[in-house]
């Protein structure tokens, strides 16, 4: 017997049109580390039950389409979704053609929603620290069409500051491009900091004039009960994120 699925919805002032939520790990048929809602192909799961999870995914969320699933590496790509290929590589998705779903898969990293206040186009970009020190939130905010001034931004579920201990070097990687992304940073054991990547997207999203930023505050890592953590647990599944556009009248 499986537990109900549950979603995490943007709480943020969208249009209608612009439809956008986030798994939680609850109410799927995987096992062992994966229990039990995991949608990630890519991490040991068998794909039976994988394949079973996106079924139930579809059906649930009554998605126009099968979502555009990336191969995720970390960097600054971002898909066009509406000519995207399900597998190829990037680490966003972008599109203003409705009945298009953009995805993105993690367990740790933070998915950035984006969309414009009309409702003509919306993004989705997988930013864990190397992404956005790479620039994943200046490429997703550069493909859209809509001024930074007009966009909306969520931030859905990643680890939490407490729980996110990196090197010196990471926190190098931010402060070499804004000096005042060391605010945050906290000490934590000798040449160790705390990293708030929370904080670290909404400098970046101000930074290119994005000025109505929403989400945040949730912790991966410690809420073990709705998500999956890949730094509490190496062997796990992954939650979807997915944003797409509904054309006037519905489906």
């Amino acid at each position: 017997m499986t537990s109900e699925l549950t979603f995490i919805s943007p709480d943020w002032p969208a249009p209608a049109r612009v439809k956008a939520v986030t798994t939680t790990r609850a109410g799927g048929v995987s096992r062992g580390p994966y229990a039990s809602f995991n949608l990630g192909d890519h991490v040991g799961d068998d794909p039976a039950a994988v394949s079973r999870n996106r079924e139930s995914l579809r059906a649930a969320l009554s998605l126009p389409a099968e979502p555009i699933w990336l191969r995720q590496v970390h960097g600054t790509h971002i898909v066009d979704a509406a000519h995207g290929v399900i597998g190829g590589e990037g680490d966003g998705a972008w599109s203003a053609q409705p009945g298009v779903v953009c995805a993105v898969l993690t367990a740790d990293c933070l998915p950035v929603f984006l969309c414009d206040r009309g409702g003509t186009e919306v993004a989705l970009l997988h930013a864990g620290w190397r992404g956005l020190a790479a620039g994943v939130i200046e490429q997703g905010v550069g493909v859209m069409g809509s001024d930074p001034a007009g966009l909306l931004a969520w931030l859905g579920p990643a680890i939490g500051a407490r729980a996110f201990e990196v090197g010196l070097e990471v926190r190098e990687a931010f402060v070499r491009h804004d000096p005042q992304a060391a605010q945050a940073f906290t000490m934590g054991r000798p040449d160790r900091f705390h990293a708030d990547l929370y904080a670290l997207a909404q400098r970046r999203l101000a930074a290119l004039g994005v000025e109505a930023i929403y989400g945040g505050g949730w912790c991966t890592f410690t809420d073990r009960d709705r998500f999956f953590s890949y730094r509490r647990d190496p062997v796990c599944g992954r939650m979807a994120s997915l944003i797409w556009l509904e054309p006037v009248g519905g489906y």
